[in-house]
């Protein structure tokens, strides 16, 4: 590869990188925002929580629609066109006046945000081979890493200077930059001649096929349970912070930060492995630590006193697993389906988004009563997601693959 072509291949990786954030920016950076927006709508924190479910429920639908799209019409234009709806989407959570115009723009907001997710991650796989896509990825997610970190800080001060609604003009303003940069910096990865049918019965045949599919269907449940682990912190954050530690929207770093770090650890060790691991290896590896970890934190949460430590640490060392995981598994999954990457990227991603938007709706508000419940609940998805690794890898790659 020339000078020229790791230049084109760093400013791919980046404008994606960018272009993921977005989910963690859309849900994170209004976290601290939680008791003002109570306060100005009327409600109480589990009607505002699904402000996040619906979010997540229609960024996880919507991926159904915007993967085969985007093996019809390529990358780049689902991706640019996403972008804009969610500028306006964004614009509209911040212009709202009550609760029910906010929640409709959160949905919106759900549904244009998943497109970029979608189209950037067939976009990685496109462009490189199995190894280069394995390090691509984990060099997305150190870059994205970033986001869940510096997302609720950010919130944190736009709310102390000038309230909520800044936060959702924070957002628009990050839409238009990452347009920008869509614009000069993202080729089309798709060739013209790989494009693929969007006639509706095709896209429910090929939808047919990915279910029928055990290797990949295994693959995106493991990371969907073991993804919802995390999660569970990240939605259930504004109660860890303001109810278990009794800090203030100050605080949200002394979470998130090291969660971060763990996320940036793991995609830099994912890269590290990839030079002398299988992807198939490194995934285990990855899900190995996540089980230790989630045992540790049970036994931490039934100690007699909770410290902001024994909540932090054990996050941090399952987030480092979760980031080692999640390139290997996307790669592993997506060539399940070799000529229909945008439709296998797109299935990923709804399962991803929809165990989230569960975690967030239905166990999240049924957890509040104690950190150990938290605890509990993340060790059950890590042990879904180990038993459903280990079905997939049951199936033979090759004989699948001739059903693409």
């Amino acid at each position: 590869m020339n000078k020229t072509e790791n230049a084109l291949s760093a400013w791919l990786i980046i404008t994606i990188a960018l272009l993921s954030m977005i989910g963690p920016f859309s849900i994170d950076t209004y976290l601290p925002s939680f008791p003002a927006l109570e306060s100005e709508f009327n409600i109480d924190r589990s009607i505002l929580l699904q402000s996040i479910g619906f979010y997540l429920v229609a960024s996880a639908l919507s991926t159904l629609f915007w993967g085969p799209l985007s093996d019809r019409t390529g990358r780049r234009l689902v991706i640019i066109s996403t972008l804009t709806l969610y500028l306006l989407a964004s614009l509209g959570c911040a212009m709202s006046q009550d609760f029910d115009s906010f929640l409709l723009f959160r949905v919106l907001q759900g549904i244009s945000a998943s497109g970029g997710m979608v189209a950037g991650r067939a976009m990685i796989r496109d462009a490189h081979d199995e190894h280069g896509a394995h390090r691509a990825m984990a060099y997305v997610m150190m870059l994205f890493a970033l986001a869940p970190a510096i997302a609720p800080i950010i919130g944190g001060w736009l709310h102390q200077a000038f309230g909520w609604r800044s936060v959702f003009y924070f957002l628009a303003l990050y839409a238009v930059i990452i347009i920008l940069m869509s614009i000069y910096y993202l080729p089309e990865t798709l060739a013209k001649n790989e494009r693929q049918s969007f006639h509706p019965l095709h896209v429910a045949n090929l939808y047919y096929r990915t279910m029928k599919n055990g290797r990949f269907l295994f693959f995106v449940l493991t990371l969907g349970t073991g993804f919802a682990g995390l999660f569970l912190y990240i939605a259930g954050s504004p109660t860890i912070i303001f109810d278990f530690l009794g800090l203030d929207s100050r605080y949200f770093a002394l979470q998130f930060v090291p969660m971060t770090a763990g996320i940036i650890a793991g995609s830099f060790i994912s890269v590290l492995l990839s030079h002398r691991l299988r992807s198939k290896t490194i995934v285990t590896i990855a899900l190995t630590i996540m089980i230790g970890t989630s045992i540790l934190n049970v036994l931490l949460m039934t100690s007699s006193e909770i410290t902001a430590v024994k909540v932090i640490l054990p996050l941090a060392l399952y987030a480092l697993g979760v980031a080692l995981a999640i390139p290997g598994i996307s790669v592993l999954s997506m060539d399940c389906f070799p000529h229909n990457r945008g439709t296998a990227s797109a299935v990923q991603s709804f399962v991803q988004v929809l165990f989230s938007a569960l975690a967030a709706s239905l166990l999240v508000p049924i957890l509040s009563a104690s950190p150990l419940h938290y605890a509990l609940a993340q060790m059950v998805c890590i042990v879904l997601a180990l038993c459903f690794w280990l079905a997939g890898n049951m199936f033979k790659y090759e004989n699948l693959k001739l059903e693409t």
